[in-house]
């Protein structure tokens, strides 16, 4: 089975020949090691030297130099709003206390759909819509970063590499 060894970040993808894609949500994409199927049919191992979260755009680079895109699948999840900046912060810290994985952006926050936490964020004065788009959350304090739009590197999740 081919590999794909190395992560070429979106800011530096020039060229090169796309041979397939795989779309993978959020949790899927922070990885090291597993067998993957692009949407055309190409069976690849990836195979990365470190833990590695791969953003939406990205290419993996196969041994002899093709490439694979990387699509964020879009997601069920949550969009909070608040009426003023202060009462987004203030939303912001209680969704951060539950320590889940979430994506800030300068007027919405989103989340994983969870009618708990939508009816905490509504009693607490904010709106928390359903929406379906792709999933880019935070990565953490000391999850390091790899200089996307999106700073983030994914939350730990624990999975069973292939």
């Amino acid at each position: 089975m081919i590999r794909a060894t190395r992560i070429l970040r979106r800011e530096h993808l020039s060229g090169g020949e796309i041979v397939d894609r795989v779309v993978l949500e959020s949790g899927e994409r922070h990885r090291r090691r597993i067998a993957l199927r692009g949407a055309g049919g190409l069976g690849f191992l990836l195979d990365l030297p470190e833990a590695a979260v791969l953003d939406d755009g990205d290419a993996l680079v196969l041994e002899d130099g093709r490439l694979i895109w990387v699509e964020a699948a879009p997601e069920r999840l949550l969009e909070i709003r608040a009426t003023s900046d202060h009462a987004l912060k203030r939303l912001i810290w209680h969704i951060g206390n539950r320590h889940i994985p979430a994506e800030i952006g300068a007027e919405a926050v989103w989340i994983a759909d969870d009618h708990v936490l939508a009816d905490m964020i509504r009693g607490l004065g904010g709106s928390a819509e359903p929406v379906e788009r792709p999933f880019r959350p935070e990565g953490g304090a000391y999850s390091g970063g790899h200089g996307h739009d999106h700073p983030q590197s994914g939350h730990h999740h624990h999975h069973a590499d292939v």
